[in-house]
């Protein structure tokens, strides 16, 4: 039951079974703190059998009525923003949104408490547009100065939006480094809740390396693939991508690509691999929070909110859970596994350490961290909920 004897609001930017990843599982643990009404651009998730929100109340914007608007809702990109200001959120003292895109421009009036747990700034808008628009075949043809402009108008919505939430919260460091750079504001860091108790650490552990992700260009799996080439390392890849094909053509015999995998396979595979290798750069990265809850090390690029999640055997021997190098470099990457093979380093790294390390991101270790900032920002916003000093 909340916590809070009034009624709570959490708006998401949409439900839907296509979108199943970290955003989604911080907003099942803010509904299961809250139990709020729901709000959302579009639900095409109350309706599906078997969710966990099956005929649940979801209250939606006019996008959910427009064509495919359930089912394809970023097509209508340049209306979003209108569409999020549309939602009536009248009668909810607290309001959380979930933030990735344009959940956080909700309209309150200043009675309410906002509360924004942003999982990134837009990338596409920001950092990541040129690659956006390089690997976007709209953006490269006739549309293309029309899709620069709608980037343009996003950009300057999204600075406007962010001053709108009382407090912004972030996934972590980097995203709150992100956060200040672009909106100007400071966001109190939390990182998202993992399902550690899903893995089993005290498995025998086998010789291979593990990769875990979609292949997609940032990911940069041709990175770990290459490595283990070069060091003849066996590896499994799990996940499917439009790199594909480009990742089995630079493999060998040593590389195996699995495709996508059920999770309990998954959870299978990091229970016995030797180590899990990343090289991409997130904004937080469940995955290798997960492989050290199972036990198995990581090896991944010290950068972005990796930084927040692995202890690196480099700074202190008796903590570390795994091993990080320092730029996106294959020389690096190459360098950090031959290290970790020839010198044997899993010894160093026992699954029980970096079970208990993982444990910290457990979903009820996430609500009680929460829970705690929204009643002392409630008591702090009641004692005041204007801020201002009258004048005599």
């Amino acid at each position: 039951m909340s916590s809070f004897s009034f009624p709570t609001a959490l708006v998401h930017e949409w439900f839907s079974p296509r979108s199943v990843g970290g955003a989604e599982l911080v907003v099942q643990q803010l509904d299961r703190l809250l139990q709020p009404q729901l709000f959302s651009l579009v639900d095409a998730e109350s309706s599906h059998p078997g969710s966990w929100l099956e005929g649940r109340s979801i209250r939606t914007s006019f996008i959910q009525k427009l064509p495919f608007g359930k089912s394809h809702v970023q097509q209508y990109l340049p209306l979003l923003p209108l569409a999020i200001e549309q939602l009536n959120l009248e009668g909810y003292p607290l309001v959380l949104s979930s933030s990735h895109l344009v959940a956080k421009g909700v309209l309150t009036s200043p009675e309410q408490l906002h509360v924004s747990y942003v999982h990134t700034p837009v990338r596409y808008a920001w950092d990541q547009m040129h690659a956006y628009l390089r690997g976007s075949s709209i953006a490269r043809g006739p549309l293309g100065p029309w899709v620069r402009w709608q980037l343009h108008q996003l950009r300057l919505w999204d600075v406007l939006s962010a001053s709108r939430p009382n407090h912004l919260i972030a996934n972590s460091r980097f995203t709150a480094q992100r956060i200040a750079r672009y909106w100007g504001r400071s966001a109190t860091v939390l990182p998202p809740p993992v399902g550690v108790e899903r893995f089993d650490w005290q498995q025998p552990r086998d010789s291979f390396y593990l990769c875990v992700c979609r292949l997609v260009p940032y990911k940069r799996v041709d990175l770990v693939v290459q490595a283990c080439v070069d060091l003849d390392l066996p590896l499994l890849v799990v996940g499917d991508g439009p790199e594909r094909k480009r990742l089995e053509s630079i493999a060998k015999a040593n590389i195996r690509f699995l495709g996508h995998c059920p999770a309990a396979e998954v959870e299978q595979l990091m229970a016995r691999c030797r180590a899990y290798v990343y090289a991409g750069v997130e904004d937080f990265g469940i995955a290798p929070v997960e492989a050290m809850a199972a036990g198995a090390p990581v090896i991944a690029l010290g950068r972005g909110g990796l930084r927040d999640s692995v202890l690196c055997l480099s700074q202190n021997r008796q903590t570390a859970t795994g091993l990080l190098f320092p730029d996106q470099e294959l020389a690096q990457l190459r360098s950090a596994l031959n290290a970790f093979e020839e010198g044997r380093l899993w010894r160093e790294l026992p699954a029980e350490r970096l079970r208990i390390h993982a444990e910290s991101f457990a979903p009820q270790a996430f609500r009680a961290r929460l829970e705690r900032l929204l009643h002392n920002w409630w008591d702090t916003h009641n004692s005041d909920p204007y801020g201002a000093v009258p004048v005599n």
